[in-house]
């Protein structure tokens, strides 16, 4: 028995957001969509930005459940207008919730990069292809004469060719259809596409937020919590993933590591601890958590150190090796030089092991020239 196809739109232990009823932290995003709504404002296409893990497509799923669940006012009858809703809310019983989770409702579409066969992964990409397949749900929904709903996570993960494809229908948008279209980097969209949205923005997480979020996933913080929030900056879903990945321990061999530069033991252990094709996931979170440093480093410059310290020993490395706005763009310029050096390493498929160490010899040479 083989297990079931990934799904590019759920996060690594975490619950689908079409899972996640309640919506943290973004009341205004959500207010926002409410007052449009309620106003006879409504928008055919929404764009859905913020950081990864934000609450993004959990909104998205919200606004698409309570869409098709909420009849369409056709301004007669002979009773009074019901008050316009002041959630997006509905009833876990409701059909279009139970139809919604099993990804069943009629009214539906979900536009995601799908799954590969043959080559048994996802795909990198949403093509032309998965995009024509709405023509085929526009025609058969037709005739409900129902709202319809079109997800797209994420928007930014579509080829040009697919997105040339959603813009003639961001263009000529068949009735009674609502898009929402999620970006985790709306640049990358095409500014046609951009120009016909009317966005939502949804902000970072504070840490109380950041723990009610994990514990409606399920997810135990640990007696970390604080330097969790402060690693995910704000992501639900980049803390789940610390989580699974032990990223704050990893956080703290780093900061370690850095820290001594003699300790050549203890960098030959890091390296090695992210070697090898099992360890991928974790090679690919360190390379995320050395920006993270870098970047916490130029901010110290200008700002001090952080407070709180997501490692033991953390606030006091930082003020050392970032003393001044002198040094703050120098760490700033040292991190853009290891970025790139980190996705051309992984591009080649540089050894992780080698790549580590050439980025913490790095770091611990340009400690060593603001020091002189």
């Amino acid at each position: 028995m083989t297990d079931a196809p990934a799904e590019a739109d759920r996060a690594p232990g975490a619950p689908h957001p079409r899972e996640t009823r309640a919506l943290i932290g973004q009341d205004a995003a959500e207010a926002a969509f409410l007052d449009a709504y309620t106003s006879g404002r409504m928008h055919h296409a929404w764009l859905i930005t913020g950081p990864r893990g934000v609450g993004k497509a959990t909104l998205a799923w919200r606004i698409a459940r309570f869409l098709l669940a909420t009849p369409k006012d056709d301004g007669g009858g002979l009773f009074a207008a019901p008050p316009p809703p002041a959630t997006l809310d509905i009833d876990p019983d409701h059909p279009v919730a139970h139809r919604t989770a099993a990804l069943s409702d009629p009214g539906l579409f979900l536009l995601r990069r799908p799954w590969d066969e043959k080559a048994e992964r996802l795909r990198q990409e949403i093509t032309v292809d998965e995009v024509r397949r709405l023509k085929h749900f526009f025609e058969l929904s037709a005739a409900d004469g129902g709202r319809r709903v079109v997800i797209v996570d994420a928007a930014d993960e579509m080829n040009t060719s697919a997105a040339n494809a959603l813009l003639k229908l961001l263009e000529e948008p068949p009735a009674d259809t609502t898009l929402l279209l999620i970006a985790h980097q709306p640049s990358r969209l095409l500014p046609t596409i951009l120009s016909r949205c009317r966005r939502l923005r949804c902000r970072s997480l504070d840490a109380p937020e950041i723990a009610e979020a994990l514990a409606q996933a399920g997810a135990d913080p640990g007696p970390d919590a604080a330097a969790l929030a402060a690693l995910s900056e704000g992501s639900v879903g980049a803390a789940i993933r610390l989580i699974g990945l032990d990223g704050l321990q990893l956080y703290a061999d780093l900061v370690a590591t850095l820290a001594d530069p003699n300790d050549r033991p203890r960098a030959l252990k890091l390296a090695d601890g992210v070697a090898g094709r099992q360890n991928a996931d974790r090679f690919a979170l360190l390379i995320e958590l050395f920006d993270l440093f870098l970047a916490r480093a130029a901010r110290t410059g200008t700002l001090g150190p952080p407070d709180p310290e997501a490692a033991r020993g953390e606030a006091d490395l930082l003020a050392r090796l970032s003393p001044s706005s002198i040094a703050s763009r120098r760490w700033a310029e040292i991190a853009q030089d290891l970025g790139a050096r980190a996705r051309h390493g992984r591009a080649v498929n540089l050894d992780p092991a080698a790549l580590i160490l050439d980025m913490v010899l790095k770091v611990h040479e340009t400690a060593a020239r603001l020091a002189a």
